[in-house]
């Protein structure tokens, strides 16, 4: 520590012995903590104890001095890590705390800048080590708070490499994990991932079990055997033989999720006995805990209370609390199910105690959850007779704020894939909670439930940094993933800031959401009453998270808004499917509906069936023109009727009807689920034994949620006034794609189809036309139509666009509404935040929304770049696909958010007019998709787009029924829905 020994083994000096050992003491002790730290790898740690503790007594036998102390202090450190790595809590404190005493000691002993730098090293290492511990057992503020004092050392210390801020990145992760804050965990532990040098060869595969941890307890398996996969490389590779073993707890907990259990018992079982042998007791407990709800899973009713007993007393004895109130509340499920209430109850609440003091709120909404749980089963078994209005009112008191609470969890996630596999774990909790509603008979309340579940996320616009910006970290299923990953600090390294190339950082940029707006449910003046109010203020209150955005929406139509009959229609999955409607305009009243689950999914998989298929390809579409309910009207009309009796009930037909008598024709507005997004609503055969349809009876247009509404005016000039000109984008010329490949033409060479170059010619003598074109023919198969374009011609100021051409719809099952894309002329080299295919980039959804802000500090927004003018017309392949995700955030819905009134759009993948004469064996001379593009065009220049779109259709329904030929099919001018906010 000296500057005599800053000389001698400081800067210049070659620190390495031919074998590879660092020469910092001398021998003994340099070759010295070689071995132990070979042993250590090897997961001898006894061996490796032994080794440090005789190099210990060793430099304890030497004459004191600052130099000696400091070696004193590197070998506790040392050893505090063995002991940590072996879970041997106790003796990590001695040590640890003893280490940091002696570097106290010689804090202010003289040294030169390399002793210095040796000495907070060692320093950061201790305050790490000390946060690990308190994490561990349950002190989690504590931990936090000891983590924060490394970080003010930090700047201190000369960390080129970032290798210490790496280390305390990582055990931050950790914390949050422990807290159950999975989307701040995986937001920070992929930021590291991403940056984390190469020297740091041992924080790279703890940073991806990390990440597999995080993906298993929020539903995403294959990612989580991915980053599982990619740490047994790097364990591997490094000679971690203890980070290889300890895999096979993770991946047995993946399985466990998964629900393949007997894989789970048989990877727990080894693991345990690896555990069991190297005396590893705190992972051994984590196996017990699993394997006892295994066992009581299988039925094992002796074997699950052994394992209990045994997990709950290892980690009592470790002093992991948060560990032993998992092993409590499995306890609780266990005595439960053996009929012990009071047993369950006294296990519950002492787990809930724990969770209360160390702030692990998600865990406290799981124990009341559930305690709603027992309660409903109860109801369920049990005649409460003059109780059961209380009883079940105590249900939803525990119930409801915790649904909402783990529901509103997923907005920490940086992805809507995390987001949307979080949001079906906690479906089931939601689900519980309308089935009390139901047994209460509460119309009220599914009322305000429906309208809460479909006020839809907010667009958190100002939480998506742009690329190379750090991103700072804010932290179901038993047991606890965060007991299965224990860092050692010495080797956690890497840093904090985000970095690589831009455009890789904006390819795989998160779209961040909010909570939803509160859903105000009176017009009366004043506040009002806001939906599930007292539930979310109990749930703000109990579990310390934000339920509702600050901003409030409405969520009537009122008579000021329409001067016709309207009646607003939302519905929402949770098991059955839910329908909530309100009139307005002069009719007045309210309603709600359910739709039994199976019916459901029977009814909507027999519509799926019918619908040219976009994954399918020209199979897919060969099979809905040859066999597909939709294409003969005798099996469309019977779907027609499946669909309305599972999904449409006959009261609200009935106030159709009446109000129509009165009014006049009413306007319905959709707002569906998910599950329910694709249904032609305008097809239900809404009355029994006859073909009367709802659009017989009724306009219909779908609603969007009241969150996508832009919340500040985000056009640099006002749109869509009468000199402004119309957009057309019609069949742009894709860079690298021929007109008969994949991407090609969808309306055959320019100037071919007579009725479209009529169509340019009437929007051309009627006004201005962009771009601009000396003759009809030019307006097709443009190929300088790229974004840029795109976006200086709507910054000028139009008052429709109208998009004919590809657009690729994104995977429901990947959650990511905003990966869908419209295609453009834009080539591989344009600017944007989709993937290039080949030579061409097309424009996303998440473009329109996010703009440039992920590519560069002084970004701006999509609906600066792209303001969209008051009509829209997106006529490609599943358009309007958005509302088939949980999160909204498409292509017509990104138009919406941009300033867009109305955009036309398609449920389901559409057949062309080639498709048509091709499968259909129609003549050229009939143009099917033709019919629908003049139709969607009169539509937008009709004062009333809605009742001119709905006026065809029926139009092409008479005719269908008339006489049932394919070009009159619904397979096409069904697909058209024109959606509003």
């Amino acid at each position: 520590m000296s500057d005599e020994e800053d000389n001698a083994v400081g800067d210049g000096a070659d620190d390495s012995t031919g074998d590879g050992v660092t020469r910092l003491y001398g021998e003994p002790f340099d070759s010295g903590f070689a071995q132990a730290e070979h042993f250590h790898l090897a997961a001898d740690l006894t061996a490796a104890l032994a080794v440090y503790e005789e190099l210990l007594t060793l430099a304890e036998s030497i004459e004191d001095s600052p130099d000696v102390r400091f070696l004193r202090a590197h070998l506790l450190a040392d050893i505090t890590s063995v002991h940590l790595a072996a879970t041997d809590v106790v003796g990590a404190e001695d040590t640890n705390r003893r280490s940091r005493a002696l570097l106290d000691d010689i804090a202010s002993a003289p040294m030169g800048p390399r002793g210095r730098r040796l000495w907070l090293e060692m320093l950061l290492r201790t305050l790490i080590a000390g946060a690990d511990l308190l994490r561990r057992t349950g002190r989690l503020d504590e931990a936090l708070a000891c983590l924060d004092a490394a970080a003010a050392r930090l700047p201190e210390f000369d960390d080129p490499d970032g290798l210490r801020t790496s280390e305390l990145g990582l055990n931050r992760v950790h914390l949050l994990m422990d807290r159950g804050e999975w989307g701040a965990a995986e937001d920070q532990a992929s930021a590291l991932l991403s940056t984390t040098p190469t020297t740091a060869m041992e924080t790279v595969p703890r940073l991806l079990v990390a990440l597999g941890l995080i993906c298993s307890s929020t539903g995403r398996f294959d990612p989580a055997e991915d980053h599982f996969a990619r740490a047994e490389e790097h364990f591997r590779a490094i000679g971690d033989t203890g980070g290889q073993r300890t895999l096979l707890a993770h991946r047995a907990y993946a399985a466990m999720h998964r629900g393949e259990l007997d894989l789970a018992e048989r990877l727990f079982a080894e693991a345990s006995a690896f555990f069991e042998q190297q005396r590893w007791f705190g992972d051994l407990a984590v196996c017990e805990q699993a394997r006892a709800f295994l066992a009581g899973r299988r039925g094992d009713a002796i074997g699950a209370e052994d394992l209990l007993a045994a997990s709950l007393s290892r980690f009592e004895r470790l002093g992991a609390s948060i560990a032993a109130a998992d092993t409590m509340l499995l306890g609780a499920q266990h005595a439960y199910d053996q009929g012990d209430i009071d047993e369950m109850k006294r296990l519950a609440q002492g787990a809930r105690d724990v969770y209360q003091e160390r702030a692990v709120y998600e865990r406290c909404a799981q124990v009341d959850l559930m305690l709603a749980r027992t309660l409903a089963d109860n109801l369920a078994r049990t005649d409460h007779g003059d109780h059961e209005r209380e009883s079940i009112d105590t249900a939803l008191s525990f119930a409801l704020p915790a649904a909402l609470a783990l529901e509103a969890a997923r907005y920490d996630f940086t992805t809507a894939h995390a987001r949307s596999q979080w949001l079906e774990l906690a479906d089931e909790a939601m689900r519980l909670v309308f089935r009390l509603a139901i047994r209460r008979q509460d119309q009220g309340l599914l009322f305000e439930l429906a309208e809460h579940r479909c006020a839809g996320a907010s667009l958190a616009l100002d939480r998506t940094p742009p690329a190379g910006e750090p991103v700072e970290a804010t932290a179901s299923v038993f047991p606890s993933a965060a007991m299965k990953s224990y860092p050692r600090p010495e080797h956690a390294e890497g840093t904090m800031t985000l970095g690589g190339v831009a455009a890789q950082a904006a390819a795989s940029a998160g779209l961040r959401v909010a909570p939803p707006p509160k859903v105000r449910m009176s017009a009366q003046s004043g506040p009002g009453r806001v939906a599930l109010q007292e539930y979310i203020a109990a749930a703000e209150f109990r579990y310390h998270r934000r339920i509702v955005h600050e901003e409030a929406v409405p969520f009537w139509i009122t008579d000021d808004l329409t001067s016709r009959p309207v009646v607003q229609v939302r519905l929402a999955d949770a098991g059955d499917l839910f329908m909530t409607w309100t009139w307005a305009g002069g009719a007045r009243g309210f309603g709600t509906g359910q739709g039994p689950g199976a019916e459901v999914e029977q009814a909507v998989r027999e519509l799926t069936d019918a619908l040219p298929g976009a994954g399918d390809g020209a199979e897919g579409m060969r099979r809905a023109f040859d066999s597909g309910a939709l294409a003969e009207h005798g099996s469309e009309r019977r779907l027609a009727r499946t669909l309305a009796e599972a999904l449409w009930p006959e009261q609200l037909t009935a106030q159709i009807r009446q109000v129509a008598e009165r009014a006049g024709r009413p306007l319905v507005r959709i707002q569906p689920s998910p599950r329910v997004a694709q249904i032609p609503w305008e097809l239900l055969a809404v009355d029994d034994g006859t073909d009367v349809r709802l659009i017989d009876l009724a306009d219909v247009v779908t609603t969007a949620p009241a969150s996508l509404r832009p919340r500040t005016p985000t056009a640099p000039k006002p749109q869509g006034t009468d000199t402004d000109p119309v957009v057309l984008v019609l069949d742009p010329r894709i860079p690298g794609f021929r007109a008969d490949s994949p991407l090609g033409s969808v309306l055959g060479p320019p100037g071919s189809d007579p009725e479209l170059l009529s169509l340019v010619r009437r929007r051309l003598d009627a006004g201005a036309v962009v771009p601009s074109v000396a003759s009809p023919a030019e307006a097709f198969r443009r190929t300088d139509l790229d974004r840029d374009w795109l976006s200086e011609v709507l910054r000028e100021g139009a008052r429709r666009l109208m998009y004919v051409g590809h657009v690729s719809g994104a995977p429901v099952e990947g959650g990511q509404s905003e990966d869908g894309t419209l295609h453009l002329c834009c080539d591989a080299g344009a600017s944007g935040l989709a993937e290039p295919l080949r030579t061409h980039r097309p424009l996303s959804a998440k473009d329109l929304l996010l703009g440039s802000l992920p590519l560069r500090a002084d970004g701006e927004r999509g609906a600066r770049i792209w303001p969209a003018p008051p009509r829209v017309a997106l006529i490609g392949c599943e358009s309007g696909g958005d509302l088939r995700f949980a999160e909204s955030f498409g292509l017509a819905t990104a138009m919406l958010y941009n300033g867009a009134e109305l955009v036309t759009a398609t449920r389901w993948v559409l057949p062309t007019s080639f498709a048509f004469h091709r499968l259909a064996r129609l003549p050229e001379s009939v143009r099917p998709l033709t019919e629908a593009i003049i139709a969607v065009d009169t539509a937008h220049e009709d004062d009333d787009p809605v009742r001119s779109l709905g006026g065809w259709q029926r139009e092409q329904l008479d005719r269908w029924r008339a006489d049932g030929r394919i070009e009159h099919s619904p397979l096409l001018w069904a697909a058209m829905t024109s959606i509003v906010v």
